[in-house]
């Protein structure tokens, strides 16, 4: 029998405010170990938490992106867990009544088919601070910078029955808190990470399997990795007639694999009780409005608009917004060459993109500005180089070398457009082949190819092609 997947995902997205959820402390990233952990976020004796409303105005923002409601009254609560890297001893969350209700975000998977991925409920929490293994010859160091940063988690319905519509998922929630500019997605950081609940099940049946939690993924590549490797071990036990147990996993890239860190056979008691502390959150409309008219144009109605303003494909226009950065770069290339949005994109996702990923580069320190492009592009459309030219003139424009225009003048590289000079080239290409030319007129239209490449070789490949293939025609018939 076949065995059905069952995937949800709790993301944790670090929100991008200059101090913590409940202090005055900095969130910068990079400083030494401990120099940014102030008595608040240590939960000294005496200190009170007061929260960060710029955090508040984030996570609104989050819910009206997938349209679920905003609780008009929301309830910070005390989380109370042990671990040498919580100087509290809990930790500050929402639990029953969170900020953002039940929302939906829609993803498109690599064949075009859609589905709707439902959000259970997104509310905001602090970060704990950060055990450090590494060069301590058995020891743990503990580093409490990130203490209090605040977090939105973001828990989906166990709607993803793949690995591939997890880590579509997972992209559609990345791409729209960058979107929204309420966190970095800065996942080597640690800025956006999830937890994975797996589980299998026989496909028809209703009930769910027993799930396991694969902890703190940081990258879509492990995710996608490590839910395949839970995937076959889950059903390699049922299938031998073992029980799968629920407990919390870790993700081994090196090895490819998943390991135990710790049973959950019973759901943990966490002893959650509101925050003495910290006054219910309550939220006026027209805060909620105001927050509402701050929200930009969103990647699915840019991707729509992209498809009808443009003509663009529903996979170019996916392509083209999964980032603001790059939705807006391509904007400014296809203004620059009016009417040719698919040349455009074509350039932007293709040789941009490569040369960016060549290099580990974002599309915003790219060395080839948007305007660059454009200046580029209009080369082509103006009929002044080839298509083929371009990719030369790209590569020195990247290398620094100048603008597009500097860089033709500079290597000699505009098109041949004289017909007068390209039928000399194929008179001559005509005269030193005969053999060629006689298999041609007999019937070999296969060699027409040949022809064709002689005259670009001759002409340094700066003849205009569409020229020489019409020319080309007449000569030889």
């Amino acid at each position: 029998m076949e065995w059905e997947t069952v995937i949800g995902l709790e993301i944790h997205a670090q929100l991008s405010t200059k101090s913590k959820i409940f202090s005055g402390a900095s969130t910068a990233y990079g400083a030494e170990p401990n120099t940014q952990a102030c008595a608040v976020d240590l939960g000294l004796p005496g200190v009170l938490p007061v929260l960060n409303r710029e955090a508040v105005r984030m996570a609104v923002k989050f819910g009206l992106a997938i349209g679920a409601p905003i609780a008009p009254r929301s309830i910070f609560a005390r989380k109370n867990y042990f671990y040498p890297d919580l100087p509290k001893g809990y930790q500050i969350s929402q639990y029953e009544l969170p900020v953002v209700g039940r929302g939906q975000v829609e993803i498109e998977l690599e064949d075009g088919e859609t589905r709707t991925i439902g959000v259970t409920r997104a509310h905001l929490e602090e970060d704990a601070g950060k055990s450090l293994h590494e060069d301590y010859h058995g020891m743990t160091g503990v580093d409490l910078n990130r203490a209090g940063t605040p977090l939105l988690e973001i828990v989906s319905e166990p709607d993803m029955r793949s690995a591939r519509e997890a880590v579509a998922y997972m992209k559609k929630i990345h791409a729209l808190v960058r979107y929204l500019e309420i966190c970095d997605g800065n996942m080597q950081e640690g800025s956006f990470r999830c937890d994975a609940n797996v589980s299998v099940r026989r496909k028809g049946t209703e009930k769910f399997g027993t799930r396991t939690e694969i902890k703190n993924l940081n990258s879509f590549r492990f995710l996608e990795r490590a839910i395949h490797f839970e995937v076959e071990r889950q059903i390699d036990i049922l299938e031998g007639g073992g029980a799968v147990v629920q407990e919390t996993r870790l993700f081994d890239p090196d090895k490819g694999e998943t390991r135990s860190m710790r049973s959950k056979e019973e759901a943990n008691d966490y002893r959650y009780f509101p925050d003495p502390d910290l006054l219910p959150l309550d939220i006026e409309p027209a805060f909620i409005e105001q927050v509402r008219g701050s929200l930009p144009e969103l990647p699915d109605e840019k991707k729509h608009r992209f498809m009808s303003d443009h003509g663009l494909s529903s996979y170019d226009a996916g392509v083209l917004t999964a980032s603001r950065e790059m939705a807006e770069y391509f904007e400014q290339v296809a203004v620059a060459v009016e009417g040719q949005a698919k040349l455009a994109a074509n350039w932007v996702m293709g040789e941009l993109t490569g040369a960016l990923n060549r290099e580990g580069r974002e599309i915003t320190d790219s060395p080839v500005s948007a305007e660059a492009l454009g200046g580029l592009l209009r080369r082509i459309q103006d009929n002044t180089i080839s298509g083929k030219i371009a990719k030369e003139v790209f590569e020195a424009m990247w290398a620094g070398e100048g603008d597009a225009d500097q860089v033709i003048e500079r290597k000699g590289l505009k098109q041949i457009t004289d017909t007068g000079a390209i039928e000399q080239v194929i008179d001559q290409v005509i005269a030193d082949n005969p053999s060629q030319l006689e298999q041609y007129r007999s019937g070999k239209d296969k060699l027409f190819g040949f022809f064709v490449g002689q005259v670009m070789k001759r002409t340094g490949g700066k003849a205009n092609p569409a020229q020489v293939n019409d020319l080309l025609k007449q000569k030889l018939s």
